[in-house]
């Protein structure tokens, strides 16, 4: 039976964050992941904004943990170097409606303590902007918002917590927790673990697994989001984040740049009864596309690269939920969505709190290391001409270039590939290296890719796991949506 002082179900943004806080101390952590990786749940797939704090209502753990969260990610970035950009947003007004939309979130912002907000003219808003629809009225303005890749912000925690004693076992989904004797008990596939305090961070799964021990408590009503991404360089057009005015079923659709100089829209918003349901079609992502039209008229659905969606682990409170269960030593994180991710390092400490308030024991640890080192990164795109030569030198020549879209060297995958968490997919290491994220989808850079994982980690290619999504049906699907919306206009 493998032991430890506390166990995390989940190894999201969340599990990872928590994860890290509490490797600080002398204490053994295990964190369980069912997928094969960090962050492939909620984390892997949502918009990569660092809320300014206007939206969450005042009051509530959702308003006071995003301010919390947001102000800790500069400090972050230089300690783990994720990639982190304090880039502003704004809020679009079209009609009275909408402005009165606007001076309401302005009102709640303020209480909830976020600086610099205001309410721009048409007039200001465009002559920051001048991409931006031209018919719009006026534009809440946040200084404070900012943009980070949440895979990538996702996998610098776990290696920082793995690199401070934390063990992480992936394809590890938990199938039964029973408390006997003072201890649980978590069984997963062949191995049992014993902890004195566990923490549910299972997101989507979250209630289930605390229905393991009894009523939960709380639902988790999932919602399903799609997006398209367009590609490297479209991100010149814009900017700052834009909105349009939120509904009751979320913050609307948005157009936001990416760190990688992208433009990400989306995401539309679909009640479905299982998180498994993740599908996504040509007709909703063309409709999405349309509406974001509106915000940014110049968006080309010519530059349409990939389209993906995901899951918001929406509770029946309205608000997070992080409490002790009403078996002790157990907590659940439940209801973790948007702002999730802005609140997720301020959610650690909040849940740090609760474990020592019911007895766990905080020792610092003297060896402590809160640095990440600095990752091996593709850089800036240079000319097509030097990344096709590049793309002939052999093997083991750290200059060789792996994927030509992206311009991702051998030395950025081999350094991927070291970095304290097992790797046996594709898509693990296109997180990582932006290999398969350019305008092919991995059609040149995946046969690369496979081989330096049999090559490098010894797996062999009927364990290696293959990518998501087939870049010819992405082709597809693609020209599809530029079709729907030909035929609209």
């Amino acid at each position: 039976m493998i032991t430890a002082d506390v166990l995390i179900i989940g190894a999201g943004v969340v599990g990872c964050a928590l994860a890290r806080q509490l490797s600080r101390y002398e204490l053994k952590i295990l964190l369980l992941e069912a997928e094969d990786d960090v962050g492939t749940g909620a984390t892997k797939a949502n918009s990569g904004i660092v809320h300014g704090g206007y939206t969450a209502k005042a009051g509530t753990l959702k308003g006071e943990l995003c301010i919390r969260g947001n102000r800790m990610f500069e400090a972050l970035d230089r300690e783990l170097h994720f990639g982190f950009k304090r880039k502003g947003s704004l809020v679009l007004a079209f009609n009275d409606e909408d402005l009165i939309t606007i001076e309401a979130l302005k009102s709640n912002g303020e209480k909830n303590g976020v600086n610099g907000l205001e309410i721009l003219s048409s007039t200001e808003t465009l002559s920051r902007y001048p991409s931006l629809n031209p018919d719009l009225s006026a534009a809440l303005y946040c200084p404070e918002t900012g943009i980070v890749s949440p895979y990538e912000f996702c996998i610098a925690l776990a290696e920082n917590a793995v690199q401070n004693g934390v063990t992480l076992s992936l394809d590890s989904r938990v199938q039964a927790i029973r408390k006997e004797e003072g201890r649980f008990i978590v069984r997963s596939g062949e191995h049992t673990y014993s902890a004195e305090y566990v923490v549910n961070a299972a997101g989507s799964g979250s209630a289930s697994i605390a229905a393991m021990l009894g009523p939960p408590g709380f639902s988790i009503n999932p919602r399903k989001g799609q997006y398209l991404l367009l590609r490297r360089g479209s991100g010149d057009l814009l900017d700052t984040v834009v909105f349009q005015t939120p509904s009751d079923k979320g913050k609307g659709i948005l157009v936001t740049p990416t760190v990688w100089g992208n433009l990400l829209i989306g995401p539309n918003a679909e009640d479905v009864k299982s998180p498994d349901e993740l599908g996504t079609d040509p007709e909703t992502l063309a409709q999405i596309l349309s509406i974001a039209k509106k915000s940014v008229p110049g968006l080309d659905p010519k530059e349409s690269i990939r389209f993906f969606s995901g899951i918001r682990p929406r509770g029946d409170r309205g608000d997070f939920i992080i409490e002790e269960s009403s078996v002790e030593g157990f907590f659940n994180l439940g209801g973790i969505e948007s702002p999730g991710l802005t609140s997720s390092p301020a959610i650690a400490m909040k849940v740090e709190e609760l474990l020592e308030k019911r007895g766990l024991e905080l020792i610092e640890k003297d060896a402590f290391n809160p640095f990440r080192d600095e990752i091996c990164h593709p850089g800036a795109l240079g000319k097509v001409s030097e990344a096709a030569a590049g793309a002939k030198k052999e093997y083991g020549d750290p200059h060789r270039v792996v994927c030509r879209c992206e311009q991702v060297k051998e030395s950025v995958i081999k350094d991927a590939l070291g970095r304290g968490i097992p790797i046996r997919s594709l898509d693990a290491v296109k997180r990582r290296t932006r290999a398969g994220m350019g305008a092919c989808q991995g059609k040149f850079c995946g046969p690369r890719v496979q081989e330096y994982l049999i090559r490098e980690c010894g797996i062999t290619l009927q364990d290696l796991i293959p990518p998501s999504r087939n870049s010819d049906e992405i082709r597809k699907t693609v020209l599809r949506i530029q079709e729907i919306l030909e035929i609209q206009d």
